[in-house]
């Protein structure tokens, strides 16, 4: 089936890197059309790679990230969209910056839910995907971003909200991305252990076992696996794309691609709301959507 459109929300540009990225490019590929949402510049992002941190790129980050994002969207092969809304930053105990200068996770729900609202109806979407409650992790956009997607999922097929945003159009499944996993992470640790390395991620690991330890386990809720491992030389180089925010020489990159292909091959999602019939679990976005959408 080919021809279908999915819509990945994200809060700031990397994001569509680090989430989902491979099954993007993989239905781009298939002949589907996918359009990356934006909410926020990314505005009040910090220099995470050593190697940009040079004179001046701080004092154009607004620039910099938005040629960062279009050379991603350029290597998935994606179309891309900003919302226009300013990045609150991540505070630490400190209060988000306030309007009008600007903060997403402060503008208005029912305003933001109207601009989303506004480009679901322009692209005609069959599929969303977001963040889900806790944003993925508790970032004040990342969580916005999973507030604003699902009501803009429910508002933009209703004809009585935001009648001057378009005519209505509902689409049919959303799903939250579930990119980190523990258990793809002890599986990559268990191979560095029969190969007798030291596993390069251990570090992170044990960060990540401590968030899970606050948030329950996501594993258990994923749905939908999406076979993509041939793709992910593509995510990689997006995630690369986004200079500032990516260091290369990082943990992330530390795993071999063919340890990833060979022994976690697949992206992985929560289907949250559908309104076609769902066979769980499912290996494909587009699972259960008839051809007879494409005329809609």
């Amino acid at each position: 089936m080919t021809g279908l459109r999915l819509m990945a929300v994200h809060a700031h540009p990397d994001d569509e890197s680090s989430k989902g990225a491979a099954t993007m490019a993989r239905y781009v590929d298939e002949g589907h059309e996918v359009l990356v949402v934006t909410l926020t510049g990314g505005e009040r992002g910090d220099i995470l790679n050593p190697a940009m941190d040079l004179p001046g790129v701080l004092e154009r980050m607004p620039e910099v990230r938005r040629t960062e994002m279009a050379a991603a969207a350029r290597i998935l092969g994606v179309r891309q969209q900003w919302l226009g809304y300013v990045d609150s930053g991540l505070p630490e105990g400190d209060p988000l910056p306030p309007l009008p200068e600007g903060c997403f996770a402060l503008v208005p729900l029912e305003e933001s839910t109207e601009a989303l609202a506004r480009v679901v109806r322009e692209f005609r979407p069959h599929v969303m995907t977001t963040y889900d409650e806790r944003g993925g992790y508790p970032h004040p956009d990342h969580i916005r971003c999973h507030e604003v997607s699902m009501a803009a999922f429910e508002a933009a097929g209703d004809p009585e909200r935001f009648p001057a945003a378009g005519p209505p159009w509902q689409p049919l499944k959303i799903y939250y991305n579930h990119g980190f996993s523990m258990r793809r992470l002890e599986l990559f640790r268990d191979e560095y252990l029969k190969l007798g390395l030291p596993f390069p991620m251990q570090e992170w690991m044990e960060r990540f076992q401590q968030w899970r330890r606050e948030t329950g386990d996501l594993d258990g809720r994923v749905t939908t696996r999406v076979e993509c491992g041939k793709y992910f030389p593509l995510r990689d180089d997006a995630l690369r794309a986004h200079a500032t925010q990516i260091d290369p020489n990082g943990a992330f990159f530390s795993i071999p691609l063919e340890m990833q292909q060979r022994l976690w091959p697949t992206e992985e999602f929560e289907l949250a709301k559908s309104r076609v019939p769902s066979d769980l679990p499912e290996t494909d976005l587009f699972a259960g959507i008839p051809d007879a959408s494409l005329a809609r």
